[in-house]
């Protein structure tokens, strides 16, 4: 048998090893959370187990004492490592190694004890030796705690009797210990053939560690490892290795800045960095990935930020195992609050300490995913097969000039010295990579980001820096590309300084998918859609707006700076207009473009507010935006930006019914612009609206027209479409007042299914017709109610589901019978509810503070009363229960929903008919809606 230390030189050689194999558990580490002892006393857990077999009346026996006594020892360890990590948080490192340990101990005492006592072989064959093995992220020593135990049990040969039930019984008694334990038997020959045929076994034995056993037969594995498999597949690991990496991406989402990461399978995850040593180790052979500074794979300054970045992802990895008290890698919202609380992130500065949490989350995402992205590329073009000779031959080779150069078809420098001699060209590189159509080569990316201390104020003060990075935006039809990579390498926060606080911005929100330098580029990428003429059909306005002519240098530059001011106390809008006067003259616009920049800033909300949260029938509505915008030009540029904006949000924010809205209002102002604003009016539209209803029914009786004609007042014809007209005209045709009849009708151009309801009207009437939609889980968009003047109810509302969808034609029937059942009173909405309003547990996380206006100035006959609020299930009944207890007469709804926000806009009356002028009754009714709310809050709560 080879000796101890030749052994351990051996085990040096299996290359891919994550340290030294080590001959059982002989060495106790130095650098865990806390000293090993703490964790596990080995030599009483020793005497205990020894005490138990001696008093042990058969194997069930001493099975049972044994589980028992490592049991303890568990708890008391896990509850060691569990103080310490949390009184030193961010301490990740000698955390997974000290679970790791722990982890150890319980899998070699496990093993003696099935070895040496229950299965006792003093006179081994060779075909009965066995090495136990930890692969996997087990195997590298790093666990989080509730990690997966992987292990292999590695024999010559086939498997003996003898072997199979130390396997046997050890496992029974890992599993007796509650460990998830992934496990297989494997000869060498297996495993050579196994790794060989599937990645996934390949790589867990990448990093694989002894544990105890045969400590020969796992060097011998390590040393058949490298001869045999590894040292000649180094680029079909890698091809493999970057494709499952992009499947695993595409299945987490594609985005790095995924509002619930996934730490350990996401964009910029802990899995992203594994691939990387993996590779590392399988390309150069090191023990550990520090060694890779050596092979000149990093430099130290990189290698430092992965280290860094790894800390902080496992630090985040065990808080959230630790919070859950199970294996858990989804950092969902509720979780995210936990962590943050756990990891001492504090509110600070208008900011939630969850949105700094994940912004330093995202932050290390960034890094993690970008340095990895270009060390896996210089990788792939360092082991890459050779393309194809006719490929070769037919591929068109990009010209370029110094200080460029194009290599392996990626660009870079000709030369570093000459490249960085005048720093206008980091700027260059990327208007270059854009007129070329070429990747930037890994060699460029990080010579780049190494030297970005070259961009100082002379630079950003640089009449033709300027021009470039404006010409990155207008010429070359693809200004997402270039942000992106710009901001990719941190260059876009250097040039602009104002930039740099937005990235990896978290919003604290179910509204916004992305963080706000990401919804920034999204924003800018949907325009140059809309001007590559690819959204045409989806946003047919817009897409004339542009045909027509618009400053893009002014529309770019809005939407690049129009959340610049998000994360600090005052209105973003506000903060964000005062820094544009900053940025907009640096960047070459004019003074006229200045302002025209700096008032889109300012009111960036203002059109989608209106549109979302007013009732644009009403002509005061449409009067005070025309107003406030002035001309057709200004016009023209916000609907252009609210349309981006709103489709930057992320995955269907934008649907019809918002494309309803606000071409409705963008239609109304221009004339109104056109044609003054004299022109709106509501005898105008009254007049309109019936000479239309007269043409759809020119096949109607003209008593019964007649009939129509004069039983509604005013606001009704001002406030609802003519299809709507004609279908309150039919069902109030010969209505009797016992019946309720109910219309449910796809309505295609909204994305929404519209229910009308006409029957005699009595107190509360609208607030039952909202108990009965919450009832089937209806999301109510939009609301309209009137009284005819004989008495008769018309109530118009605009419904989804909720996926965000209108109704099936197939679920049409139940709602239709819910509904009949809720206004009959044989359902009460109130009673039934009740089950019904509470959130799930990871939407709790959300503060929304409730504020409530009233405003006497937005109609001319309604107070308008605007609720913003948290969402939940029933939140519209509730209030309008509240109002209709209140005698308070309804008689439109507007909602609005931005994720767990809502805000809900009611055009109300007095019971005298009156707005609500006295100050004394708004702060009754606000109090009576405040408590209405909290009672709701409370029940969502569960």
């Amino acid at each position: 048998m080879p000796s101890s230390s030749l052994k351990t030189h051996r085990a040096a050689l299996a290359v891919l090893a994550a340290r030294p194999a080590p001959t059982g558990l002989n060495t106790t580490p130095e650098d865990l959370i806390l000293p090993a002892s703490s964790i596990f006393d080995a030599p009483a857990v020793a005497d205990q187990i020894a005490a138990a077999s001696e008093n042990a009346v058969d194997d069930r026996a001493l099975r049972t004492a044994v589980v028992g006594i490592l049991k303890d020892a568990q708890k008391n360890g896990r509850a060691a490592i569990r103080a310490a990590f949390l009184d030193h948080p961010f301490r990740a490192n000698p955390t997974t190694r000290a679970y790791s340990w722990l982890t150890d101990c319980l899998v070699c005492a496990v093993l003696d004890v099935a070895r040496n006592r229950l299965h006792p072989n003093p006179n081994p064959t060779e075909g009965e030796r066995l090495s136990v093995i930890a692969v996997g992220g087990y195997g590298r020593g790093e666990m989080a705690p509730y990690s997966d135990v992987d292990l292999l049990f590695l024999t010559p040969y086939k498997i003996t009797p003898w072997a199979e039930a130390v396997i046997e019984s050890s496992l029974y008694m890992l599993w007796d210990l509650k460990l998830k334990v992934g496990h297989a038997s494997r000869t060498i020959k297996d495993c050579l053939r196994l790794a060989g045929e599937d990645y996934t076994i390949r790589t867990s034995l990448v990093e694989y560690r002894f544990l105890t056993g045969d400590a020969d037969l796992s060097v011998t594995l390590g040393d058949r490892l490298w001869s045999d498999l590894f040292k000649s597949s180094a680029p079909d690991f890698i091809e493999a290795k970057l494709k499952e990496r992009g499947q695993r991406h595409k299945k987490q989402g594609g985005q790095r800045y995924m509002v619930e990461p996934n730490v350990k399978e996401g964009k910029g995850g802990l899995r992203d960095l594994q691939s990387l040593y993996w590779i590392g180790k399988y390309i150069h052979g090191v023990q550990d990935a520090s060694d890779l500074v050596k092979h000149k794979v990093f430099t130290q300054d990189e290698y430092e930020t992965f280290r860094q970045a790894h800390e902080f992802l496992w630090a985040v990895r065990c808080h959230l195992h630790l919070i859950a008290g199970r294996a858990q890698d989804q950092l969902t919202f509720d979780m995210q609050v936990q962590v943050a609380d756990a990891m001492g992130f504090q509110d600070r500065a208008g900011r939630r300490g969850v949105e700094h949490f994940m912004q330093a989350y995202f932050r290390h995402a960034t890094m993690v995913g970008d340095l990895t992205r270009i060390f896996l590329t210089a990788q792939e073009r360092t082991h890459a097969k050779a393309a194809p000779m006719l490929e070769r031959l037919l591929t068109r080779k990009p010209k370029t000039k110094p200080p460029f150069a194009i290599k392996h078809n990626r660009l870079t420098v000709s030369g570093p010295k000459t490249f960085l001699a005048d720093p206008l060209n980091l700027l260059h590189i990327f208007e270059e990579a854009m007129r070329t159509g070429t990747l930037m080569h890994p060699d460029a990316m990080r010579l780049i980001a190494a030297n970005l201390h070259l961009i100082d104020d002379t630079v950003r003060a640089d009449p033709e820096a300027n021009r470039i990075f404006m010409r990155l935006m207008l010429k070359y039809g693809n200004p997402e590309r270039a942000l992106r990579r710009m901001n990719e390498l941190n260059m876009l926060a250097t040039f602009m300084p104002e930039f740099a606080p937005i990235v990896a911005m978290m919003q604290f929100n179910m509204y916004h998918s992305y963080t706000v330098d990401e919804h920034t580029i999204q924003v800018i990428s949907h325009l140059s859609r809309i001007e590559r003429g690819e959204l045409v059909e989806e946003l047919p306005v817009a897409s004339q707006i542009i045909e027509a002519g618009v400053n893009r240098k002014v529309l770019y530059v809005a939407l690049l700076l129009h959340d610049i001011g998000k994360g600090r106390p005052e209105d973003h809008s506000v903060l964000g207009a005062r820094i544009s006067r900053k940025v907009a003259p640096r960047l070459g616009l004019s003074k006229k473009e200045c302002e025209t920049v700096e008032w889109l800033i300012r009111n960036h909300l203002l059109m989608s507010d209106t549109a979302q949260k007013r009732d644009i029938s009403e002509p005061r509505t449409v009067r005070g935006f025309a107003k406030a915008v002035k001309s057709k030009e200004r016009l023209d540029l916000l609907l252009l930006l609210t349309v981006c904006d709103i489709r930057g949000v992320g995955p269907g924010t934008w649907n019809n019914w918002k494309a309803v809205l606000l071409r409705n209002l963008y239609s109304a102002t221009r004339d109104a612009l056109d044609n003054g604003l004299e022109d709106l009016s509501r005898e105008t539209r009254e007049t309109v609206a019936k000479r239309a209803l007269r043409d759809a029914l020119a096949d109607w009786d003209a008593a019964d027209l007649k009939t129509e004609m004069n039983r509604h007042y005013g606001p009704y014809w001002q406030g609802l479409p003519l299809t709507t007209h004609v279908v309150f005209a039919n069902l109030l045709h010969a209505i009797s007042d016992s019946e309720i009849r109910v219309d449910l009708t796809l309505d295609h151009d909204r994305d929404a299914t519209r229910a009308c309801f006409a029957m005699v009207d009595h107190p509360g009437l609208f607030s039952r017709m909202n108990g009965a939609l919450a009832l089937v889980g209806a999301n109510i968009v939009d609301a309209r109610t009137y009284t005819s003047k004989d008495g008769y109810a018309t109530a118009a509302f605009w419904i989804q589901d909720a996926d965000g969808s209108p109704y099936e034609e197939a679920r049409l029937p139940r709602l239709r019978s819910m509904i009949q059942r809720t206004l009959m009173g044989e359902v009460v909405a109130s009673t039934a509810l009740k089950d019904r309003d509470v959130l799930p547990v990871r939407m709790r996380a959300f503060r929304v503070p409730t504020v409530i206006t009233f405003d006497n100035d937005g109609s001319e006959i309604y107070t308008i009363i605007e609720v913003d609020t948290r969402d939940r299930p029933g939140l519209l009944y509730d209030l309008t229960r509240t109002l209709a207890n209140a005698n308070v007469y309804i008689s439109s709804a507007v909602i609005a929903t931005y994720g767990e926000q809502a805000v809900d806009t009611f055009y109300v009356k007095d019971i005298t008919g009156l707005k609500f002028h006295s100050e004394s009754k708004r702060e009754a009714l606000t109090a009576k809606l405040r408590h209405a709310i909290d009672r709701g809050a409370e029940r969502a709560q569960g």
